[in-house]
């Protein structure tokens, strides 16, 4: 994460960080996670496996807030980062940075000098789920982090949802915190944008290895995404 900010700001990112990355609340997820750290896959040997559910990256004063799934067992839970090391990772940061939200297009470890400008990511689950497939109260445990981050991030105007599970989870979480959500709900879609009263949301298919080699989602499709969130951030129609 880049500046946390001062004063009390500063203080509440600190302990969602910190909770977050203690947290044991699903013994599922804590066994799979620890279990995958400790085989690890061969291509890995080398590496020392973070193991624990991941915070969310980025700038805490962001306008653009990005909400994924959750880490794969061996990108996030592997390299401590969210949406690093992986492929998933690599075709979302390419994207970002060809609208000048990352300073670089590659992510492929904690100290690689990856930067998010204007821009904070983050997910529905924080540790690395059996199959990529969290369960209900999986879900459950993990909204109050989305709803504090959400809380801390004031300056958010766009959010982009990468997968209807993900768009759902944030509609959750917003609706909790006491936010307008339109009745029926935004339906998803790929590229479908809806004006809340508070932000525009952005719903894209998930970068996921699925998704991308099936052709389902090409680049020039997700490059489209985030052209209109940064085309909705500089003040354009």
């Amino acid at each position: 994460m880049t500046s946390l900010g001062g004063g009390a700001d500063r203080r509440a990112w600190s302990e969602l960080v910190s909770e977050i990355v203690d947290c044991r609340r699903c013994p599922r997820l804590v066994a799979h996670r620890e279990r995958v750290a400790r085989t690890k896959r061969a291509s890995f040997l080398s590496w020392t496996y973070w193991g624990r559910p991941l915070p969310g990256f980025g700038d805490p004063r962001a306008r653009l807030v990005i909400v994924g799934l959750a880490p794969a067992a061996h990108g996030g839970n592997r390299t401590g980062r969210i949406f690093t090391g992986d492929r998933s990772g690599d075709w979302l940061f390419r994207a970002l940075h060809r609208v000048s939200f990352a300073n670089q297009p590659t992510s492929v470890a904690r100290d690689d000098g990856l930067a998010l400008r204007d821009c904070y990511i983050t997910a529905a689950v924080r540790c690395a789920p059996p199959g990529n497939r969290p369960t209900p109260r999986e879900f459950m445990n993990c909204r109050p982090y989305l709803e504090r981050e959400l809380v801390l991030l004031r300056s958010a105007q766009v959010v982009v949802a990468l997968g209807h599970v993900a768009m759902d989870v944030f509609l959750r979480a917003w609706s909790a915190l006491g936010h307008d959500v339109p009745r029926p709900r935004p339906a998803f879609r790929h590229g479908a944008t809806a004006r809340l009263p508070e932000i525009t949301l952005i719903a894209s298919y998930h970068p996921s290895r699925r998704n991308t080699s099936t052709g389902r989602l090409t680049e020039p499709m997700f490059d489209a995404v985030f052209r209109t969130a940064r085309s909705i951030l500089d003040g354009m129609p």
